[in-house]
């Protein structure tokens, strides 16, 4: 009997493909994005010397319904300004498996309407 692939099992699998390619560095870090039911969680991280620079969610910014767009807008705006002031205009965005839709298409427009380039 075939066993059916769950839809994490797709997103763990479209991940590893896309990470093959990207990579972080000091001067260009990655933007990476974890979407769950209840919230959305994002780090800017250097692969280079495994360091997170920065990170936001919307369980730090205490918001009351993490799991929507509006939350994914101000998750993005959070972690745009805390990278200028960590003076990083440029990244490389992770989707972390996800479809660039919804809930990360905001965060990622978002992020870019506060000064990140990616």
């Amino acid at each position: 009997m075939i066993k059916k692939e769950s839809s994490n099992d797709m997103r763990i699998r479209r991940h590893k493909r896309i990470r093959k390619t990207l990579s972080g560095t000091q001067e260009c870090p990655r933007l990476n994005v974890f979407r769950s039911n209840n919230g959305i969680y994002v780090q800017v991280i250097d692969d280079v010397s495994k360091v997170t620079l920065a990170s936001s969610s919307s369980l730090s910014l205490k918001l009351k319904n993490g799991g929507n767009i509006d939350a994914a807008k101000k998750v993005g705006e959070d972690i745009a300004k805390k990278c200028k002031k960590l003076k990083i205009n440029k990244i490389v965005f992770d989707r972390g498996g996800c479809l660039y839709h919804g809930r990360v298409k905001a965060l990622a427009e978002a992020a870019r309407e506060n000064g990140l380039e990616f």
